[in-house]
């Protein structure tokens, strides 16, 4: 066999930067070095894998068609180095999770601890992001596992439902509807007239809540759009609107009493967490022992 796994690194390279000098400086490589390599491998297929345009390499469909299987037989590569670098299954070393925001923040801590060993501690590596970029992290093979809180929409995830989480209004003491509440439930049409705090198109906190609230309130006024939970549940403690959140995120400032909880006319909200990982995925044992925990783990 003459295809070479440090053919396929280079060809997805080229992808990333769009040049062989991209590619070059992303791998340590001299640019003379992948353009031998990137030729070598069309030589060896037998095609062309990018439209030369200008200096620019441009996926063609026979490039688009490979990629994705470059990216899988070089993940499971990775696995089989990972997978005995280390024989522990019960250590999170050399695995890389993604987690979407309030996940990552107030849950994946706690996990952590309990999963890794207390004796020699070895944390992976993690990255918090919204839902959608975690999600095609995940679908790329850019992260091992995806922790996240909202819908996902990519084809090539393996969608497990995780928890379920509390979905709560507050807002400040001192605004108007902390008032109205007082004196009664905050009904839907005085909740059309709130102007809404919400998290940035991608989260998926603001797609759950959006699926939560537009059914009864048929639209949000919004106020404002942050990228971090922590933003928008200080926003409201300042006064500046109403939000709807996880209960995890504002049990510290509800415990102060900087936000209080509306009581509504609405049904129970809630929404689900998701374990995803990619359909062609190989499971070394390390992962499938931490998928197994944050299965059997709970709050």
């Amino acid at each position: 066999m003459r295809l070479t796994l440090r053919q396929l690194q280079i060809f997805l390279a080229v992808c990333d930067g769009g040049s062989t000098s991209a590619a070059a400086q992303a791998i340590a490589l001299s640019q003379s070095a992948t353009s031998a390599a990137l030729n070598e491998l069309e030589q060896l297929l037998a095609i062309r894998l990018f439209d030369r345009v200008g200096k620019r390499l441009l996926l063609n469909d026979n490039g688009r068609l490979l990629a994705p299987q470059a990216q899988q037989i070089l993940d499971a590569a990775l696995t089989i180095e990972r997978q005995f670098a280390q024989a522990d299954a019960g250590n999170a070393i050399g695995l890389y999770i993604g987690a979407s925001t309030t996940i990552g923040t107030y849950l994946l801590p706690r996990i952590l601890t309990s999963f890794c060993s207390r004796q020699t501690p070895a944390l992976p590596r993690v990255m918090i992001a919204n839902t959608a970029d975690v999600a095609a992290a995940v679908a790329s093979f850019a992260v091992d596992v995806g922790l996240i809180e909202g819908p996902c929409h990519e084809p090539e995830l393996q969608v497990e439902p995780w928890l379920t989480d509390e979905l709560i209004v507050v807002c400040a003491p001192h605004y108007p509807l902390a008032g109205s509440a007082a004196r009664g439930a905050v009904t839907p049409a005085m909740l059309r007239e709130a102007a809404w705090l919400l998290r940035e198109p991608g989260s998926g906190t603001r797609e759950a809540v959006e699926q939560a609230l537009v059914p009864h309130l048929h639209s949000l006024r919004s106020a404002g759009e942050f990228s971090s939970a922590e933003a928008i549940k200080h926003a409201a403690a300042a006064g500046l609107g109403v939000a709807c959140l996880s209960r995890l995120v504002v049990a510290d400032l509800m415990e102060v009493g900087k936000l209080v909880q509306l009581k509504t006319t609405l049904p129970p909200l809630q929404r689900h967490f998701y374990l995803v990982h990619q359909r062609r995925k190989i499971l070394s044992a390390r992962l499938s022992a931490f998928m197994q925990f944050c299965r059997d783990w709970s709050q």
